[in-house]
């Protein structure tokens, strides 16, 4: 775990609220000059802390208003066919988010579709005709809220 600072900290919220943000914005914003900005988020993507920036799409505008969750379980459950079930999900249109989990199932996949027809085409046509998913549950999302900011850990010296 990177160890961050409070001027580190106060970077990545500024980021996170807004990545399009000027570097002389966020320097005001957290009071330090553009330059001391600039060298901390520069350092922070250096170490790995900010990994990139994305870009946040309605996705009803763009024809996809429908959500869902689909729990996948898969046999056998090796490493080989887990890697090629997660490959062959992740580059699909409709999925924006995997996550191979544990418990009963191995994965959940979230999905955004035009319509509950696409939707059902998806499960049948495709999930359940692979020979290596042995069980599928859908759940429509019907808001999807998300958290604009993660603050990170302070280590327990720091608290």
């Amino acid at each position: 775990m990177a160890e961050l600072d409070e001027l580190d900290t106060a970077i990545l919220r500024e980021l996170q609220h807004d990545a399009r943000r000027t570097n002389r914005d966020v320097a005001a914003a957290v009071g330090v000059s553009p330059t001391t900005a600039l060298d901390r988020t520069r350092a922070l993507r250096q170490r790995g802390v900010i990994r990139g920036a994305t870009l946040d799409v309605d996705l009803a505008e763009i024809g996809r208003p429908v959500q869902a969750l689909i729990a996948v379980r898969i046999r056998p459950p090796s490493r080989r066919v887990i890697e090629a079930f997660r490959n062959w999900v992740s580059r699909l249109p409709e999925t924006i988010g995997v996550f191979v989990v544990s418990g009963t199932e191995d994965f959940l996949i979230h999905l955004a579709v035009p319509d509950n027809d696409s939707l059902y085409a998806f499960v049948i046509d495709r999930l359940t005709e692979r020979p290596e998913v042995a069980d599928v549950r859908t759940s429509i999302v019907y808001e999807h809220l998300r958290v604009p900011a993660v603050a990170p850990v302070r280590p327990a010296r720091l608290r």
